[in-house]
């Protein structure tokens, strides 16, 4: 990880109020943005995002978090920003992530779920923020990953034109049903959920929120590339957001339809941040994504994706989730 601090931070810190705090980074993931953890003397906190143009841009991370606020969400308060420098000092959430939390409160697993749930119904209740919509051109452009990246690193020589038309054949008729949608998050899962006092959940890593279906977040959470969540609880929060919701049968349907997108996009995107950036540490994902992917093709309305899989990924691969990349 690059420690080095961000070009122009004392001035920054200083006009915000926090000249002299010190800085501490924070572990990074699978983006050029940075974070730091920012102490006064007095014992203030707060979070710094460092967010470097032209790699990254913290416009619509600024964008998304006022409109979450606005409507009754806990995105964290933006205390200062330089958006041209790529510098936002943040409300400090504290450090009860839901996936560290759970590691040693699994007997609160059912609960803090529950709340994550409950929480999606809340932003759902909400109309849709002015975000550019998850349309079918979105959808084809995430699924390609895997037959651009992970396809080719597996040594594989695949139909493309019929991934493609398989996918226009299973999403189109979910088309229809988000309108007129819904904030997506795109990336609501336990690594990215704080558990605040009182019992509120902050949001995380929201800059990519787009307009479309309400199921898309739910997978997110339900079927997490990064913690396993039992198939029972799967089912469980799967039947408490569909009471809360109305949602009726062709809603699981679609759930089915956006885990299998959305899983393909994840394992394209593993195999991308291996062979492109050297960040082989997510390849140790690639099973449990794997899992959920084969889980998702079972459902009758993936049945032309689960017709490529079958003439397209040898089933030496499949039976070993995914296979080990070249």
């Amino acid at each position: 990880m690059n420690d080095a601090l961000p070009a122009g931070l004392d001035d920054f810190l200083a006009d915000a109020g926090w000249s002299g705090a010190a800085v501490e980074p924070l572990a990074g993931d699978a983006s050029f943005r940075r974070y730091f953890r920012i102490r006064a003397g007095d014992g203030r906190t707060a979070m710094l995002m460092d967010a470097p143009p032209p790699h990254e841009d913290p416009g619509p991370f600024l964008h998304v978090a006022g409109w979450l606020t606005e409507h009754g969400q806990r995105a964290p308060r933006i205390l200062a920003a330089r958006a041209e420098q790529g510098l936002v000092l943040l409300e400090d959430f504290g450090e009860a992530r839901m996936r560290d939390w759970l590691d040693d409160h699994v007997q609160d697993e059912s609960d803090v779920y529950a709340a994550a749930i409950d929480t999606l119904v809340a932003l759902h209740r909400q109309p849709a923020g002015p975000f550019s919509p998850y349309d079918l051109t979105v959808y084809q452009r995430e699924a390609a990953l895997f037959v651009e990246w992970y396809c080719p690193a597996m040594g594989l020589t695949v139909d493309t034109e019929g991934w493609h038309a398989a996918w226009e054949q299973v999403l189109e008729p979910l088309l229809a049903r988000q309108a007129p949608g819904v904030t997506v998050l795109r990336d609501y899962h336990a690594e990215n959920i704080m558990l605040l006092d009182g019992g509120a959940q902050g949001l995380i890593d929201f800059q990519d929120a787009l307009v479309g279906h309400r199921a898309y977040d739910l997978v997110s959470l339900l079927q997490d590339a990064r913690r396993d969540v039992p198939p029972a609880l799967e089912a469980a929060m799967l039947d408490r957001y569909c009471a809360a919701a109305n949602a009726d049968d062709a809603f699981r349907a679609d759930y089915a339809r956006l885990g299998a997108q959305r899983n393909a996009k994840i394992v394209g995107i593993f195999a991308r941040l291996w062979k492109r950036d050297g960040k082989a540490r997510y390849l140790a994902f690639i099973p449990r994504v794997w899992a959920a992917l084969e889980r998702d093709l079972d459902h009758p309305a993936l049945a032309p994706v689960a017709a490529w899989f079958a003439a397209n990924i040898p089933q030496e691969i499949r039976d070993t989730e995914g296979g080990e990349l070249q």
